[in-house]
């Protein structure tokens, strides 16, 4: 199991990230080798399921989610979303948290907790290395992107 968390500052309104970071089907535009299909109708609400399909052709599988805590931000109220990942590979859970900052910034939170089933543990830091880069990178074109 790997246990990872990202923050970022950015020059957003928490709406407005909160929206970037929310919107699934975004994902799959900056996670490599990734589509994401939603299957349940908008809005995202607790009980919004989504895959997102990771890989290429039989090296493929389904990372299967479902958002269990959905709080938008609301006037100086942080955001907090809550995913868990019921995968037949990928379990773990997802916690995104946008709350204001200084500077009229915002404050991203990003805590993961990932396991990849029939992995064995000693492979743990390099999911980990992997997950931190893949998913950070990720929020940044997220975050970046309108």
């Amino acid at each position: 199991m790997v246990i990872f968390q990202l923050e970022r500052a950015v020059p957003l309104s928490p709406d407005d990230a909160w929206r970037r970071l929310t919107e699934w089907s975004r994902h799959g535009d900056v996670v490599p080798l990734t589509r994401v299909s939603v299957l349940t109708p908008p809005p995202t609400h607790e009980g919004t399921v989504f895959v997102a399909r990771s890989g290429l052709g039989p090296l493929s599988f389904d990372d299967r989610m479902e958002v269990t805590v959905w709080q938008p931000p609301a006037r100086d109220e942080p955001g907090r979303c809550r995913l868990e990942k019921r995968g037949r590979v990928v379990l773990g859970w997802a916690e995104i948290e946008v709350r204001p900052g200084p500077g009229g910034r915002t404050h991203v939170c990003w805590h993961e907790e990932l396991d990849v089933r029939f992995l064995p543990s000693v492979f743990d830091p390099l999911v980990g290395a992997t997950a931190r880069s893949v998913f950070g990178r990720a929020a940044n074109r997220l975050l970046r992107t309108p």
